[in-house]
């Protein structure tokens, strides 16, 4: 099972997003965990590599499972752990490999285009200080069919 981990760093009333060019959806900058290493450890080598900057302190907010279904069929599986932290050091990339850095206010990032799951996330995480766990059950074209989080999120 392939596990990712991302990171949300909020600064003041602003969030750094990454724009990923294949769908043009917006995303918490993060990837795919090398094998042996720790969830936080992936969490800050994956956001520098994808933005420059290094994280301070980050919190596990979020720990989730997707699923992409064809029909009743498991298609793939995937497992990712959001972070959050308020600072960092160092400074932005100019260009990043895996899409366009953009620093977001806070009050637009649920307008941004995103998988509905991530906006989910994003309402969570920017809204609380607890933890949140879930499952995501997608199409393979990345319509969202079930959603569980815990502790659940009135709109």
């Amino acid at each position: 099972m392939q596990r990712v981990a991302n990171c949300i760093l909020r600064v003041d009333d602003s969030v750094l997003m990454l724009k990923k060019p294949r769908r043009g959806w917006y995303v918490a900058p993060g990837g795919k965990m090398e094998d042996g290493e720790n969830i936080k450890d992936s969490a800050v080598r994956e956001f520098k590599e994808e933005t420059g900057l290094s994280i301070d302190n980050p919190e596990l907010r979020g720990s989730f499972t997707f699923i992409m279904r064809e029909g009743e069929k498991t298609a793939q599986e995937w497992m990712m752990f959001t972070f959050y932290s308020t600072s960092y050091s160092g400074d932005l990339l100019e260009v990043s490999e895996e899409g366009e850095l953009e620093w977001v206010p806070v009050d637009e990032v649920l307008q941004k285009p995103m998988a509905e799951g991530d906006r989910e996330i994003f309402k969570h995480i920017l809204s609380s200080e607890e933890q949140v766990y879930g499952t995501f059950v997608y199409t393979t074209d990345f319509r969202l069919i079930d959603q569980d989080l815990d502790p659940s999120r009135p709109d």
